[in-house]
């Protein structure tokens, strides 16, 4: 009986210290910067005419970006993750390297001028890459494989976009720091996670089934959950800080995921992005 007592003892003792380390491991501050994509690829829905996309290259446009890597460099983030496949890696490893020394061409995209400008700033050794492009079911593989049932549900969407009066194009940018102030205001972002739930999702090859569903499952839920995957493989040690940047419209998942994590604590960037602001209305 006496062993009995001891035994129980212990296990409470064992649950009970797991319990406390579980629940007062310190959480490492994550900050998501939602972007417009700079170099303009145009592989979103929403695109940008030619005529509306501005070269970031130019003034004012660069002093708006170096007044935005400035302020959040105030974040001290240790950690740069990027919106490229860990495939990349090596690829970026060498350019960064490049960049660092000063002997690579200025590129317009969102990681030449932020990514590889705040680390070099901050003396970071390595950016990351976690992107993913999700994982359609097999039944969504095999209706982009047939060209009648590809228009049926390209049609669905299309008749769709016409009666909610969808605008598919994006304006031209005037400011880039008030742009990004836009992009990541947490109501702009939780009207984008609504769309999720119309449009393809409502698609129905046959009454009753989820072809929709399945489509929006794996190109867009899939896909952001394998990115916070891939940001959770990321070496870490206590103190670290991650700057996360990416196209704007994945923050409608990351964001409220990651707010939710018990491994990371999510930072806003918008007073950031305010002091930024402050920076370039000082000048």
């Amino acid at each position: 009986m006496k062993r009995l007592i001891v035994l129980l003892f212990i296990q409470i003792i064992v649950v009970s210290s797991f319990g406390q380390s579980s629940t007062t491991r310190p959480k490492t501050k994550i900050m998501t910067l939602g972007v417009f994509h700079f170099a303009y690829h145009n592989l979103d829905r929403v695109k940008t005419a030619e005529k509306d996309q501005i070269s970031v290259l130019d003034e004012p446009y660069q002093s708006q970006i170096a007044a935005i890597a400035k302020a959040i460099e105030e974040f001290r983030p240790t950690i740069i993750a990027i919106e490229l496949d860990p495939s990349k890696q090596r690829s970026v490893d060498s350019l960064y390297s490049l960049y660092k020394l000063g002997k690579l061409t200025p590129a317009k995209d969102e990681i030449y001028q932020l990514a590889y400008r705040i680390g070099k700033n901050l003396d970071l050794p390595k950016i990351y890459c976690v992107n993913d492009w999700g994982r359609p079911y097999d039944n969504i593989q095999a209706m982009f494989k047939d060209s009648i049932r590809l228009e049926r549900f390209g049609h669905f969407i299309d008749s769709l976009n016409k009666i909610e009066g969808k605008e598919l194009l994006s304006k031209k940018v005037s400011n880039v720091v008030d742009q990004l102030v836009e992009l990541n205001n947490p109501l702009n972002i939780k009207e984008g996670l609504g769309s999720y739930l119309t449009d393809g999702f409502l698609y129905e090859e046959n009454p009753g089934d989820f072809t929709g569903v399945d489509f929006e499952t794996g190109r867009w839920f899939n896909r952001n959950l394998r990115i916070i995957r891939n940001i959770q493989r990321i070496p870490r040690t206590a103190g670290d800080r991650i700057l996360v940047i990416f196209g704007a419209g994945h923050m409608n998942l990351l964001n409220p995921l990651l707010d939710i994590s018990k491994e990371f604590e999510l930072v806003s960037p918008l007073p950031y992005l305010e002091k930024a602001s402050a920076l370039q209305n000082n000048k």
